[in-house]
């Protein structure tokens, strides 16, 4: 039997719907099957290789195929490979569980578990609503997020975000968020600092709170980078407005770290570069370094003990659950996650790798459609433009994926959010990769913009 890239693609198409994708496009752009992966490559079944610049969809911190935490997974399959969490425990949860609430920021001192992070999302929504109901406030029911914050795609999580392509289509499901304006610094007016316009952005988001702080559960917000809508970045002194408003207006904070955490900002956890607690934190991708699913919720002691009764009042238990909750395999994941970021003081490596982006990216920023260079720790995007400074190319024109497709044929894989171009590698990834990804992005931009 045949085992090169057209016959899986073609077994492929048959059978699979892939996500985030339109399958006509696969009448003529060849799907790409991976045969395995290792450090920061992935192969295909014809033998070529491909640098993982986005980490897998922002999943993968130490390269694929990491032998540490393979290793841990196959250990604990032998000894207990998943029991449900209701009336039962085991050793893994209660090990990562005492270490996220020793890691995240002071206060958040319990954990609850689900699989995805859109799943995070649901049970932090669910929680905060929940909590008022119990406390006699049941009209505190509304969310308020950012434009153009994200924060998932099931029926609840995709409901509170603001990217109009993913939600269009379902808005008769849903209860609308409030929308604040974003501190996204792209929107700065020239000589604006990035702090000063996330003061002057924070006005929109204090008046939310102002007139409808009765009736509002929580604010919800993609801390310092807004991912899904183009890497969009901002200063990390809206969040200490936010923190600060948040408990003026006694509303709560969710702080959605999913994409961020785990050392993807400069700091650990995002929120800590503006020094705050927030009364929920949503974590997921990272947190198993990409090998299993799972997510966590980390929320503050009182909020727990506002559904801590007697059975009687039923109705105050949270009353929430999916059947892989807590799943061993994953815990276990995630805890050589955790000690692969002690033990290597990834906080402090990270910091020369971003330096390296940074000098990849440089001679991006003098080319003639590229808005801006902007970096947020491992995170760096590159934004395409039309003409400088700000005008955008036409959607349709889909300049992202050109480039996409050049770097596949150049070794590596970017997957352009439309006409953004972003890096997220894992930790693993060298100053002579780096070099190597700016090459091929600055060759693919040039490519992907010659009309």
């Amino acid at each position: 039997m045949s085992r090169n890239n057209r016959s899986w693609s073609e077994r492929d198409l048959a059978v699979v719907w892939h996500p985030c994708s339109q399958m006509k496009d696969h009448e003529w752009l060849p799907m790409v099957p991976i045969s395995h992966g290792e450090g920061p490559w992935l192969y295909d079944f014809d033998g070529r290789r491909y640098l993982d610049a986005i980490s897998s969809w922002w999943v993968n911190l130490f390269g694929h195929a990491q032998l540490r935490i393979a290793g841990r997974i196959a250990a604990q399959a032998r000894r207990l490979e998943h029991v449900l969490l209701a009336g039962a425990t085991h050793q893994p949860i209660i090990e990562l569980s005492e270490r996220l609430v020793k890691l995240t920021p002071p206060g958040l001192d319990r954990v609850f578990y689900a699989d995805i992070g859109s799943a995070a999302v649901e049970v932090a929504l669910k929680m905060s609503h929940h909590y008022w109901r119990n406390m006699g406030r049941a009209g505190k029911r509304r969310f308020v997020t950012l434009a153009n914050d994200y924060h998932g795609e099931t029926l609840g999580a995709l409901g509170i975000g603001d990217i109009a392509l993913y939600k269009q289509a379902y808005g008769s499901l849903f209860h609308e968020a409030l929308i604040a304006p974003s501190p996204d610094a792209w929107q700065a007016q020239p000589g604006e600092s990035a702090a000063a316009f996330a003061r002057r952005q924070f006005a929109g988001m204090e008046a939310i709170l102002a007139r409808h702080h009765e009736d509002l559960a929580a604010v919800i917000v993609e801390p310092l980078v807004q991912c899904a809508s183009g890497m969009r970045m901002y200063h990390p002194v809206y969040l200490s407005l936010l923190r600060a408003a948040c408990e003026r207006y006694e509303v709560h904070l969710i702080v959605d770290e999913i994409a961020v955490g785990f050392g993807r900002t400069g700091t650990l956890f995002a929120c800590e570069q503006a020094g705050i607690t927030p009364d929920f934190m949503c974590l997921s991708k990272g947190l198993t370094g990409g090998f299993l699913p799972l997510a966590a919720v980390l929320l503050r002691e009182p909020i727990y003990q506002a559904f801590y009764a007697d059975y009687r009042q039923i109705e105050r238990a949270f009353l929430h659950s999916h059947s892989y909750t807590g799943n061993p395999l994953a815990c276990v994941a995630a805890l050589a996650t955790l000690d692969l970021i002690e033990e290597q003081d990834i906080i402090h490596a990270n910091r020369e790798r971003a330096r390296w982006m940074a000098a990849a990216a440089e001679p991006l920023r003098e080319h003639p459609h590229v808005g801006e260079v902007r970096q947020c720790g491992m995170i760096l995007a590159i934004e395409m433009v039309q003409t400088r400074p700000r005008t955008p190319y036409p959607w349709q024109e889909r300049r992202g994926l050109q480039v996409f497709r050049y770097g596949l044929e150049h070794e590596c894989w970017l997957r352009p959010l439309g006409n953004v171009v972003y890096w997220m590698p894992p930790y693993v990834v060298t100053e002579e990769q780096i070099a190597l990804l700016g090459k091929v992005t600055a060759q693919a931009i040039d490519h992907a913009t010659r009309d």
